[in-house]
């Protein structure tokens, strides 16, 4: 489970990458439930932070990288971001922000890992992170999709210090890893990550990419809204045995996310 205390290696922060700003907000108030604290001109708004029930929940910009795709971009704790982009030059990734203090809040870096797929970090200041995880409304998990497992493991469990185990999926659908973050026990795992096929990469080049998973109280309902709003649903809802119910979906302009009303007991 995802918590607020953001030991080191565990998500603690995401943000949306948009072409358009006020169209983003209203698509995931519909689908999650969300507000926008807009920040600067209201003419020409640029992002600001969504919130839930007044919590912090996720932050929103204007896509700017001449060439991206719009998506979502996890963040994960750090003790030292500078310590943390070495760790990741040596294991064959890329600086795409290198480290830079934001204000008094705390100091951040973007990267891509080996085979391109995006994340982030953040070395908390005055800010540790969102306010709000696995509640309805908020981050639940984290989920990577690549061509290479194995590689992915090694990669991120240097540069992060996860821990990982393994387990076969339903149906012989092949084999799920499970992250925790260093010296924490496994009910603290807070994603997965899953080997497919490059063809399962077309949308992104077939580069791996991270996607969020938002807690909902009603799957199905979410997705009608999905659909309402201008967003399309890639795979489901369908029930995943003791996960819950589940879909994985675009917002309109291609970001992905997945929305889970989780098992209960």
């Amino acid at each position: 489970m995802i918590t607020t205390d953001f030991a080191p290696g565990s998500p603690c922060m995401l943000d949306l990458g948009s072409p358009d700003v006020p169209a983003a907000a209203a698509f995931y108030g519909a689908v999650i439930g969300w507000d926008l604290e807009p920040m600067g001109d209201a003419e020409d708004m640029q992002g600001g932070m969504f919130r839930k029930d007044g919590k912090m929940v996720a932050g929103l910009g204007k896509l700017t990288e001449e060439g991206a795709r719009s998506a979502w971009i996890i963040y994960y704790t750090v003790e030292d971001a500078d310590a943390t982009t070495q760790a990741v030059e040596r294991g064959g990734g890329t600086v795409r922000v290198p480290p830079m203090d934001v204000e008094k809040w705390g100091r951040m870096a973007q990267y891509s890992d080996p085979l391109g797929g995006q994340f982030a970090v953040w070395q908390p200041g005055e800010s540790t992170g969102v306010e709000l995880v696995d509640e309805p409304g908020s981050l639940s998990w984290t989920e990577l999709y690549t061509s290479d497992a194995a590689g992915a493991k090694e990669f991120y469990g240097e540069a992060l210090g996860w821990q990982f185990s393994d387990m076969e999926m339903p149906g012989g659908e092949g084999t799920y890893t499970l992250i925790t973050p260093a010296g924490l026990p496994e009910e603290r795992m807070h994603g997965g990550l899953l080997e497919v096929s490059e063809e399962d990469l077309a949308r992104t080049g077939g580069r791996p990419y991270w996607h969020p998973v938002f807690h909902v109280t009603d799957c199905d309902a979410a997705v009608a809204e999905v659909t309402e709003n201008g967003g399309r649903v890639q795979m489901g809802p369908e029930d995943a045995e003791g996960v819950g119910r589940l879909a994985v979906c675009l917002d309109p302009f291609g970001a992905d996310f997945v929305v889970l009303t989780p098992a209960q007991g």
